[in-house]
This record gives C-alpha cells, structure tokens and sequence, in this order.
C-alpha cells in the first residue's frame, strides 16, 4: 500500500497569532518532553505540531521521504511512507483504515481544504490505495461500526525500535486541553504496553505497492 507521493512538502505551518498562545505552547513543549511515552500535537490534517523525543526514538529508523516524515505529517507518513509497516505493526488493519476512516470524515466536513485536498489527489494516483478507499474501506467502517473514526482507546500492535520493548502494542490516548482546541490541534499519546510474550517475529521490511488484503484481488 506504499506510495511514493510526488507532491512538495506542505507549506510552512502558521504559528499563533497572539503571544499568549506562542508562550503557552512554548510551555506545553516542555510539558510533552516530559511525557516518557512518544506524543504528539496535530492540526487536522495531521501535519505535526509537536513531537516529544519519545516520538523520534519511535520513528528514527525512518528513511528520508518528501511528504511523509512522522514529524512532519502523520497521515502521510501511515499512509505513503514505505518504512511505516515496520513500525506501525499489522500496518494495514490497525493503522491504515483507521487514519484513511478518520481522514474520509474530516475531508467530508472541511472538503475546501488544500492539504486535504493534496492528500486525497496522492490516494487516487495509487490505484492500490484508491480501491481501498472507495471499496474497501466502506466494508470496514460498517463492520467496524461508528469507532472507525475514533482512535482515543484504539490499542494497536508496534514495532519499536528498542529491544528492551520490541514488538508490542500501544494504547492511543487523546488528551487535548482546551487551549490546544481553540487552536484548532489534538494531542495525542501512544502509551507503550508491556512487550509481547509471543514468539518473536521480524517486522515486515519495507513495503512495494502491493495487494492490499481488504480489496478483493483482480484475476
């Protein structure tokens, strides 16, 4: 389901126009280095505000890409980064359709939107990854029910770089104070689980475009 997207990186990202909410923000920085689990601050379109430094040890073995670094956006990056599989385990079902669902929702309600815009051009110039929108991802959202759009509880397998941890889940918590809503962000924080007592298994390498599983196979 990779995609090597062709577009340029999204224009610089506006900062706060009072310097009340700079200095808060400034502050809430040193809040999230805090945090020993990997959080970020996004805007809806997922282009990363802040990142804490657990979130770039969780993302540092990603290669350089364009459009879609973790830190820069993170739909992109779950969506078209070839190296996201091996982090984001069971990429495809736990990752993929829930961002691609969150995304079909907020395109849905702020269509004008140029970045959202850019993201939905790069979808349809993956025939892979269009059939999984168009096809695919309804017959997941009713399976799935109204939670396909919700990640606040989600608990979702991880690869992490970090023997110690290794492969393991984390539980999505979204925890956004009120003065990062009126600027218009969410935070959100991957809290790390126990690591798995299974049988180890390597995490997939890099994607290709390849089948996606939720879309019936051409003959």
């Amino acid at each position: 389901m990779a995609f090597q997207a062709g577009g340029q990186r999204s224009a610089p990202r506006p900062t706060p126009a009072t310097p009340e909410a700079q200095a808060y923000l400034q502050d809430y920085t040193a809040l999230l280095e805090a945090v020993p689990f990997p959080s970020l601050v996004v805007d809806h379109r997922w282009d990363v505000v802040l990142a804490n430094g657990a979130f770039r040890t969780l993302f540092r073995g990603a290669g350089p890409h364009p459009t879609a670094m973790p830190d820069d956006n993170f739909l992109r990056f779950v969506l078209f980064h070839p190296d996201a599989a091996t982090v984001l385990g069971e990429h495809e079902s736990s990752w993929c359709l829930p961002m691609l669902a969150h995304f079909a929702a907020t395109l849905e309600r702020d269509g004008h939107d140029p970045g959202l815009q850019a993201v939905r051009r790069d979808i349809a110039q993956d025939p892979i990854m269009e059939a999984a929108y168009r096809q695919g991802l309804p017959h997941w959202i009713r399976a799935v029910g109204d939670r396909a759009v919700e990640h606040d509880g989600a608990v979702r397998p991880l690869h992490h770089p970090d023997p110690r941890r290794g492969t393991t889940e984390c539980r999505v918590v979204v925890e956004t104070p009120r003065a990062l809503q009126e600027l218009g962000y969410t935070r959100l924080t991957l809290v790390l689980r126990e690591p798995r007592r299974t049988e180890h298994r390597s995490p997939r390498a890099r994607r290709a475009p390849s089948h996606l599983r939720v879309v019936p196979a051409a003959e």
